[in-house]
């Protein structure tokens, strides 16, 4: 016989998160923390960025787990501080990372799609970050984007390579800072993914060049230029195309993870074009074969998987284990 509580911090530590929280007062006498640190980490698992610093009251989250998932989090307004993701997405592609794991070790490959998606919007702003000095954060782009001759940010129709949806992102992210917080929070919802594979279009891919790119040093420029073009071939990869056969409204189909390896696999080979690229050749432990080392050589950085998942799991243990009860309800080991 295993007690309730037995069970639930089995639970915990294969992250289900939402289950145990639902079911923390049936086992424990002050549930309260437990389903406090359970809302935390569901909102981690699924990715919540704009809700990592919300809901949960945090005196029941221990401050370093309150500091790797502030350091992820999206701000939503333009004055708010500390700037999280928005100072560098390292952090964020670490927990995307543990995210990805942790849904491939649960079975659940719709989620790891997902994941990858938006790891495949944003890798141009990771390799963006090594010359910005932050993560795209609207309120502070440099002044050459603008510097005289640029179309950055204009409606410059077929003079540049921006699709229409692209210039208008760039057109909006260039004043957004001044807006207010539902038009900030608008803009991160639906552009701002659009201005990180702008900026990677200008540097590697214009046919016909502009000088917003001009501020670069040629020599770093050149170095740049190859991290982004792998990050846009990366967004168009098998691996990433494969998301559009997985959620619902796409024919409800699910991969499997014999589809997603063989997507990943020509990914990889897709990808092996150059140094950089070469490094997603790498077995480097994880899942998907080299998908870290390929993200650390887009950032320029190292970049491991995070393990503030596994931390945060490891903590409500912790507190079920602490609030084990002696008239604790016993269920059979096969409930």
């Amino acid at each position: 016989m295993r007690s309730a509580v037995d069970l639930l911090i089995e639970l915990a530590r294969r992250y289900a998160f939402g289950d145990v929280g639902a079911l923390a007062s049936l086992a424990v006498a002050d549930a309260r923390r437990v389903e406090a640190v359970c809302e935390f980490g569901q909102r981690l698992l699924t990715l919540d960025a704009e809700d990592f610093a919300n809901g949960a009251d945090a005196r029941d989250i221990p401050a370093e787990l309150r500091r790797q998932a502030r350091a992820c989090h999206m701000p939503q307004t333009a004055r708010e501080q500390p700037r999280g993701a928005l100072d560098s997405l390292r952090p964020a592609y670490g927990l995307l990372l543990e995210v990805i794991r942790v849904r491939w070790d649960r079975h659940e490959l719709s989620p790891v799609t997902a994941a990858v998606h938006i790891a495949a919007e944003y890798l141009p702003l990771l390799a963006f970050e090594t010359v910005l000095g932050h993560a795209g954060d609207p309120t502070r782009w440099p002044a050459g984007l603008r510097a005289p001759g640029s179309r950055f940010g204009t409606l410059a129709g077929r003079e540049c390579d921006h699709t229409k949806a692209e210039q208008s992102a760039v057109e909006r992210t260039l004043r957004v800072a001044v807006e207010p917080a539902p038009g900030w929070q608008a803009y991160f919802d639906r552009q701002h993914s659009q201005v990180a594979g702008a900026l990677a279009t200008c540097l590697a891919r214009c046919r016909n060049p502009c000088t917003a790119m001009d501020w670069i040093d040629p020599d770093v420029r050149a170095n740049l230029a190859l991290r982004c073009r792998v990050a846009l071939s990366f967004a168009e990869s098998p691996l990433v195309r494969l998301r559009h056969a997985a959620p619902v409204g796409h024919g409800f189909g699910v991969p499997s993870p014999e589809e997603v390896l063989d997507a990943w696999e020509r990914s990889r080979a897709q990808l092996d074009k150059n140094g950089v690229g070469h490094q997603a050749r790498r077995d480097d432990g994880f899942p998907l074969p080299g998908m870290p080392s390929l993200f650390s050589a887009v950032a320029g950085a190292p970049i491991e998987p995070a393990t503030l998942l596994a931390d945060t799991a490891a903590h409500v243990a912790e507190l079920l284990a602490a609030e084990r009860s002696d008239d604790a309800r016993a269920v059979p080991t096969d409930v």
